[in-house]
C-alpha cells in the first residue's frame, strides 16, 4: 500500500551519514551502474542544460558535468551531499523534494529510490520538477537481486532464534517499473533490464560492501535486538563457495519524459488513415501465385 511505512527514513539517513566515510570502497560499482544508466543520453539529440542528481553518492554528478550539464545534487544525508560532486548541493528528502515546477530538464536517480516509502509520490514530485519534455532517468534493484542473501539470513535466523525478521529490502519486479512511470503521467515510459555481475572472494566481503554503500537494513519492521552471535557467521557459511561468490545485480533502467505538446501522440481509437476494409483490399494477396514478391 502506498500509505504504509515500510522503511525507517531516519535509519536510512544515519546509514548514509556513516557511509559517507566508506563510499569510496564501492564507488566502482556505483559508477558502473551510473554510466550504464547515462548511456540513455546518447540516444537523444536533446541538449540538456540543468540536471538534478538525486542521491548519486559522488559518482553521478561528475559524469553529468563531464557532458557539460550544470548539476544540482541532493541527498538525504548532509555528509553525503557535501561530497556529491555537483555544482550545487543541498540536503533533501526524496519524499519531499524542495524544487519548484520546471526547475530541471533532466533528473537522474541512480540506485537511490529503493528506500522510499511513497515511491509514486516521489515520482510525481520529480515529474513536477521537470520542464515539459524533460527527461527522468532512474535505476533500481529488482528481484531476484540479493535473493540468496535473503534466504540465507532467514534460514540462519530461524535456526538460531526460532523465527525470522525482515533483513533485506524488498525489491519490485521489473514489470512493475514502466507501469508505475505511466501511472504517474510520464510519456514514453520504458523499463529495461540490465545486469552487473559482481564477484566476491567471500560472502563477508558482500556484507561489508552493502554497509559501505549505506545499504544496511532500514526496514521499519526489522528486529532491533542484538542479532544472535552465530547469525552472520552461519549466513556467510551458507553463501560461501570455494571459487568465491557471484552476485548478479539486476537493475531496472527506467526512462520517462515529462509530457509536452510537441511530443508525438498515439492515434485515438478509430483515427486511422484509411478504413480497415480498404486497407485489406489494398494489401498484397499472399495466396495469389501471380503476385510478385520481389
Amino acid at each position: 500500500m502506498e500509505d504504509s511505512v515500510i522503511f525507517d527514513r531516519h535509519a536510512v539517513r544515519l546509514h548514509r551519514d556513516r557511509a559517507a566515510k566508506t563510499i569510496g570502497d564501492v564507488s566502482p560499482i556505483l559508477k558502473e551502474a551510473a554510466e550504464r544508466l547515462l548511456e540513455r543520453l546518447d540516444d537523444t539529440t536533446y541538449r540538456f542544460t540543468r540536471a538534478l542528481d538525486i542521491g548519486g553518492r559522488g559518482v553521478v554528478a561528475p559524469l553529468l558535468r563531464a557532458r557539460g550539464i550544470e548539476v544540482v545534487s541532493c541527498d538525504l544525508s548532509a555528509a553525503m551531499a557535501r561530497q556529491a560532486g555537483g555544482d550545487f548541493a543541498c540536503v533533501a528528502d526524496e519524499e519531499f523534494l524542495p524544487f519548484g515546477p520546471g526547475s530541471f530538464d533532466l533528473v537522474v536517480a541512480s540506485l537511490s529510490l529503493h528506500w522510499v516509502n511513497d515511491l509514486p509520490g516521489a515520482l510525481a514530485q520529480i515529474r513536477h520538477a521537470l520542464k515539459p519534455d524533460g527527461l527522468f532517468l532512474a535505476s533500481m534493484p529488482v528481484l531476484p537481486t540479493l535473493s540468496d542473501l535473503r534466504t540465507a539470513l532467514a534460514e540462519a535466523e530461524t535456526e538460531t532464534r526460532g523465527g525470522m525478521s525482515a533483513r533485506v529490502s524488498p525489491f519490485p519486479e521489473l514489470r512493475d517499473c514502466a507501469g508505475l512511470l505511466q501511472r504517474i503521467g510520464f510519456a514514453l515510459p520504458v523499463a529495461d533490464l540490465d545486469e552487473i555481475v559482481l564477484e566476491y572472494r567471500s560472502a563477508l566481503a558482500l556484507l561489508r560492501d552493502l554497509r559501505a554503500a549505506g545499504e544496511a537494513n532500514a526496514i521499519m519492521a526489522r528486529d532491533k535486538r542484538m542479532p544472535p552471535a552465530a547469525l552472520f557467521p552461519m549466513t556467510v557459511s551458507a553463501l560461501s563457495r570455494e571459487d568465491g561468490l557471484t552476485l548478479p545485480l539486476r537493475l531496472a533502467m527506467m526512462t520517462g519524459w515529462a509530457p509536452a505538446a510537441s511530443q508525438p501522440k498515439p492515434l485515438a481509437p478509430g483515427a486511422f488513415i484509411m478504413p480497415l476494409e480498404q486497407a485489406l483490399k489494398a494489401a498484397p494477396d499472399s495466396d495469389n501465385p501471380d503476385h510478385n514478391q520481389g
